[in-house]
């Protein structure tokens, strides 16, 4: 439950980083920004148990968050360039 919660607050502020981050002006609104950052943490933290860099239930650490924020950020650039 803990892990959750921590997996939350820390996408809320990596999403507020992985936008000052990344270069180019994203029409985002606070929300999507904080989305973005869950997702990102989320999806961090999928990987790194998978791969074995956290044990089951352990959120992802700071870098990898931010790093998977930034993806994301950049894959919905291009979905919605198009």
């Amino acid at each position: 439950m803990f892990s959750l919660i921590g997996t939350i607050i820390v996408g809320l502020i990596v999403g507020l980083i992985a936008r000052a981050v990344k270069p180019g002006d994203d029409k985002l609104g606070f929300i999507m920004t904080a989305i973005l950052g869950i997702a990102g943490s989320f999806g961090a933290s999928f990987i790194g148990q998978k791969m074995g860099w956290y044990a089951p239930g352990a959120p992802a650490g700071w870098i990898a968050s931010v790093v998977g924020a930034i993806v994301l950020l950049v894959i919905y650039s291009i979905v919605a360039k198009k």
